[in-house]
């Protein structure tokens, strides 16, 4: 069975893109909205990350944890933050290799924004039978796009939950 590489998953949120973009450009925070990530040990974690910025993801599966080795690839304040995860660890992220880009854009739709998260598989380089058989292991059955799918939508609601809520709808700039 061929793989699907991009998962896409959208959400409205009553905020300006700027302020949706001033929390999820801050990698450290990350942990309040996702299932799986943890946050992120970053220089400055109180202020937006920018193009280049290297940090480390810590990571959680039920009882497994690892760690991952990002690089920050566009910050566009209100409109486009990105990342790549490049390296993977229990402890430290010592396996050198493309695994996947995150990218969250945000376009004004009225008053609100919508907020679109993509996940991508940068695990070209696998044989489809072999990432298949790991990503049915990791997941508990499922493929990494079917799982991802549920974990993006889960940090979407958790997002807006939280923003729409007003615990963070300031630009902290």
């Amino acid at each position: 069975m061929p793989r699907t590489f991009t998962v896409t998953r959208s959400i409205l949120v009553e905020a300006s893109p700027l302020s949706v973009y001033e929390e999820v450009s801050r990698p450290a925070q990350m942990g309040r909205w996702s299932p799986e990530n943890l946050g992120a040990t970053v220089a400055r974690p109180d202020e937006p990350a920018q193009v280049g910025l290297v940090f480390e993801g810590h990571n959680k599966r039920g009882p497994f944890r690892w760690t991952t080795r990002c690089t920050v690839t566009v910050a566009e304040p209100g409109r486009r933050f990105a990342f790549r995860v490049h390296a993977i660890g229990v402890k430290r992220p010592r396996l050198r290799a493309p695994i996947a880009t995150w990218e969250y854009r945000f376009a004004p739709d009225g008053t609100a924004t919508r907020v679109t998260e993509s996940w991508t598989d940068d695990r070209r380089s696998w044989p489809d039978f072999v990432a298949n058989a790991f990503d049915r292991m990791a997941t508990g059955g499922k493929t990494f796009a079917a799982f991802q799918t549920g974990n993006t939508d889960r940090t979407l609601r958790n997002l807006k939950r939280e923003i729409e809520a007003g615990r963070s709808t300031q630009p902290r700039s």
